[in-house]
């Protein structure tokens, strides 16, 4: 079991829901992304979600896409991810979840990635873009690393499609709120609740909901419905507007005010 895998398992155990941060590596710069992490950390996230910067990032709203684009300036590659993965693993034990878009998987080489991904101490892996109709290959490749496969479920999502997501991912599903790119939204969408139920029918995987979450209240609502919550946009544009010497400082505060959005099952 992965440390994605224990983490849910601590959960259920405690009767706790978790809160997964999601950050751009290299934003503002690499070397600074482990004491980011360390500030989520401290602020109570419970798994780290690690953006690999792409040129093209067509899932990605307007926030994350200026945050790539300063990751690149910055020097940030796949490469330097899993070079700061591995710092992160020196000095801490928090679940890391790579993700990526498919081309620079393609462009690193699959069997390749596997090996050192698991090397750098990464726990699971998404890919934004890749078909689940032809993910044997991938799926194989991650799991014979001990990697974690998760895979993402929309409410435009088929039958076929959702039966397809519970058969290859594993540690979690992550369900979509709503359908379009990432971005702060003010209210939960209301298609994520029949989402929910159509997910739990085909698997008894935890599910986690993310797109469009950014304040307690969100976090409150979802976690009635789900084991775990993603925020991302959110907390990248903290990153963005406060890039001097509080930054970690801040990005912890907004992270335990997320996280106090659970109240008694935090």
């Amino acid at each position: 079991m992965t440390r994605i895998g224990r983490l849910f398992e601590c959960l259920r155990k405690e009767n706790r829901k978790g809160l997964i941060a999601y950050l751009t590596v290299g934003d503002p710069s690499p070397e600074r992304t482990p004491a980011l992490v360390e500030a989520l950390v401290r602020g109570g996230a419970d798994l780290i979600e690690l953006g690999v910067p792409f040129s093209d990032p067509i899932a990605d709203g307007p926030v994350i896409q200026r945050a790539g684009e300063r990751a690149l300036k910055a020097g940030a590659t796949l490469r330097v991810v899993l070079d700061v993965a591995r710092r992160i693993r020196t000095r801490s034990e928090v679940p890391l979840l790579l993700f990526t878009y498919l081309n620079p998987v393609v462009r690193y080489g699959l069997e390749r990635l596997a090996e050192d991904a698991a090397a750098a101490g990464i726990d699971g892996c998404l890919l934004t873009d890749a078909s689940v109709d032809e993910a044997d290959a991938y799926a194989a490749a991650m799991h014979r690393h001990e990697i974690d496969t998760v895979f993402l479920a929309a409410p435009t999502s088929t039958e076929r499609r959702l039966k397809l997501v519970a058969q290859y991912s594993t540690g979690f599903v992550y369900l979509v709120s709503r359908t379009g790119v990432t971005g702060v939204q003010e209210s939960v969408s209301n298609s994520i609740a029949p989402l929910i139920q159509r997910m739990r029918a085909v698997t008894d995987l935890p599910l986690a909901v993310g797109f469009g979450v950014s304040k307690p209240e969100h976090v409150e609502e979802l976690g009635r419905q789900v084991e775990a919550v993603v925020v991302g946009s959110a907390i990248v544009r903290v990153i963005e507007q406060h890039p001097g010497p509080e930054l970690e400082r801040e990005l912890e505060a907004f992270t335990r005010s997320l996280k106090n959005g659970f109240g008694a099952h935090a």
